[in-house]
């Protein structure tokens, strides 16, 4: 009964989305408050059904109901209880319930918090977001139903989550995705709507500004705990595989980062609005992107969602309509916006506008490598072509050194004008110092490449730079500790981001320059040594898991006959589909990673065994946490609540 509640939901979640994706629009056309202010009422009903549909789903998990054919396909009686809870989204079906669950929930946001908007931009705002609920609720209903029953013979038991999925980081990693995969259509929204309004001013930017913000830092830490629970859970060590599905989610998370920097100059200065609209399309166009290479079966890959290819049909279809519509749009209203503003060539807007060039060709050349197979495929009758980290190492490396020479020199730049001497002052000692303390750095390590050298000096030049502008801004205050915390949210939050940036291209360059690993053959009581430290093999013994059996290796860790650590990798075998999954063991600390990995029994005692030392690698990640936090913390900016409430009297009084 209640599988079939949660399907019932859905369908009036379904009703109210159509209902809100055109009432408010007519009451624009029709300049009827009543029905523009439905949108409100019409968006919380759907969060609310949306919800009460998920619950069902939760539920039918927690009590092992096997009559729900995704419960049987996705859980186990013997699966702990928090995997129950996480395995609701471990699969397409469930999965697409909660990208719907959070689409209806960035709506209701919006209707709550943008009070202060005009009636008529927040009618259009949310039926733009209505429509998009529509077509991933019918995609859902008609496709992807998760409360389809087996009947009239349920199995008594459940074939189990995909051991590979049966991990801390299926609870927090895809809801973060997700969060700013689908929180993208909120500036796409704004996009969309100041377009039917004609009304591509400063305004719409300053509105979809921390809604953008809010996405993209979601985003980030999806990415960021993605990485890390690849690094941890496959076995391979490493942190990035330029694969075509982690490609999917860097594509939007690119050109966001791009809408971010473009809506500070449209906000400020009035400059690259047509720009900035077609960034605000692009960037939820790459989710859909997303969301088709990873369900609509075109691509093989452990990210993927094994799905009928027909699926793929409908979300290309629903792609189409909203990527080509978006875009007739533009071309239609975009050419209409005639400002001229300003600006020096060494001002601000200009490095911005550097920045917004290298992420969008960034952009497109990982577009051009992870489509190109699939094209290739399609023209060849069905030949492979693969194309790995060498083509992206080579296209976007040196793309990424230019943004942190833009990102070095832009905090001593000015809006409108600029000159020589300002942008490069200071720079003189600057990157010789970089050169100094990169030195210092790679001294320890005999041999390194041109590549890394530049990375490390570009990153320890940002940080100087970063520096200065911290003390520009405190220089002439009296009592600099609380000028220090007396600056504005918005500035807190770039300088922050920029330097998770420096941090992450640290962690970056060291990993990769200089890890060292050992894929050894090993018995009880053997000893491998890898960069200074000695691996000592003490064997081999059986372990028990809530739903698994384990081999548990023990790895004694020794430095100059010091000891550091035991670590215990695991070879585990789960009883349910008989997967046999590699469980590393790691430990971590600011400068290094120990990393042990069992593979598989090599005769009859010894044991196929590799061992990573990764240096810095963990500054990936605590990079990404610092560019997450950055981008949070721009919420806080009151300036952005106060001006949205001056520009909606303003529009109030004009419409009057």
């Amino acid at each position: 009964m209640i599988p079939e509640l949660g399907h019932f939901a859905l369908i009036l979640a379904l009703c109210l989305s159509c209902c809100l994706a055109v009432l408010p629009m007519v009451g624009v056309q029709q300049q009827r408050a009543s029905l523009m202010m439905l949108g409100g009422a019409l968006s919380s009903g759907v969060f609310i059904f949306c919800a009460l549909s998920y619950a069902a789903l939760t539920w039918s998990f927690m009590v092992d109901d096997f009559s729900v054919s995704y419960v049987a396909a996705n859980s186990n009686s013997a699966l702990p209880a928090h995997f129950k809870f996480s395995a609701v989204w471990g699969a397409h079906e469930g999965s697409f319930l909660l990208w719907t669950l959070i689409m209806a929930g960035w709506t209701f946001a919006v209707a709550c918090l943008s009070r202060s908007l005009t009636l008529v931009m927040r009618a259009r705002v949310l039926a733009v977001m209505g429509f998009l609920t529509v077509g991933f609720l019918l995609f859902m209903l008609l496709t992807s139903n998760p409360f389809t029953r087996s009947l009239p013979v349920p199995p008594q038991e459940g074939a189990d989550l995909n051991p590979l999925l049966q991990d801390v980081g299926l609870i927090v990693h895809p809801p973060m995705l997700y969060m700013g995969y689908v929180g993208l259509s909120v500036p796409f929204a704004f996009a969309i709507a100041a377009l039917l309004g004609g009304r591509l001013d400063s305004a719409w930017a300053r509105w979809s500004r921390p809604w953008t913000n809010a996405a993209w830092a979601f985003l980030t830490i999806g990415i960021t705990l993605g990485s890390f629970w690849a690094y941890y859970e496959l076995g391979w060590g490493g942190w990035w595989f330029w694969d075509a599905v982690e490609n999917a989610s860097f594509m939007p998370w690119l050109v966001a980062t791009a809408l971010i920097h473009s809506l500070a100059a449209t906000e400020k200065r009035g400059v690259f609005k047509s720009w900035t609209v077609l960034l605000a399309i692009a960037a939820f166009s790459f989710s859909l992107l997303g969301a088709f290479l990873v369900r609509s079966g075109v691509l093989t890959s452990v990210h993927t969602f094994a799905v009928d290819p027909e699926r793929g049909v409908f979300i290309l279809g629903f792609m189409t309509l909203v990527v080509g519509g978006s875009l007739l749009l533009y071309a239609l209203r975009a050419g209409r916006t005639h400002t001229v503003v300003a600006f020096d060539y060494l001002s601000r807007e200009t490095l911005l506008l550097i920045n917004n060039v290298l992420l969008v060709v960034a952009t497109l050349a990982i577009l051009l490598g992870t489509i190109y197979p699939l094209i290739y495929e399609a023209l060849m009758g069905g030949a492979k072509l693969s194309v790995g980290p060498p083509y992206f190492n080579a296209v976007f490396v040196p793309l990424a050194m230019l943004l942190l020479v833009a990102m070095a020199i832009s905090p001593g730049s000015q809006w409108r004008s600029g000159s020589v001497g300002r942008l490069l002052r200071r720079q003189w000692l600057y990157v010789p110092l970089s050169l100094v303390v990169s030195t210092a750095v790679l001294s320890g390590y005999e041999t390194f490449s041109m590549g890394t050298a530049i990375a490390l000096v570009l990153a320890v030049w940002v940080l100087f730079n970063l520096i200065e502008d911290l003390w520009r801004h405190i220089a002439n205050k009296r009592d600099k500790l609380r000028a220090i915390f007396a600056q504005s949210p918005s500035w807190y939050g770039m300088w922050i981001a920029h330097l998770g940036i420096a941090v992450a291209v640290v962690g970056v360059a060291m990993t990769e320059a200089f890890s060292e690993e050992r894929d050894v053959r090993m018995e009880a009581g053997d000893v491998v040594s890898v960069a200074g430290y000695d691996f000592r093999f003490d064997g081999v013994r059986l372990a028990e898991g809530p739903n698994y059996v384990a081999d548990r290796g023990a790895v004694f860790v020794t430095r100059n006959g010091t000891p550091v650590v035991t670590m215990f990798p695991e070879k585990r075998r789960y009883l349910a589909r008989g997967n046999v999954m590699t469980e590393a063991a790691l430990h971590g600390s600011i400068l290094r990673d120990l990393y042990v990995a069992l593979g598989e029994p090599v005769g009859d005692s010894a044991w196929a065994v590799r061992v990573h030392v990764k240096p810095m690698v963990r500054w990936i990640w605590f990079g990404g946490l610092l560019i997450t936090v950055g981008g949070l913390i721009t919420l806080a900016d009151r300036r952005y609540r106060h001006r949205l409430r001056r520009e909606a009297v303003v529009g109030a009084e004009l419409a009057t």
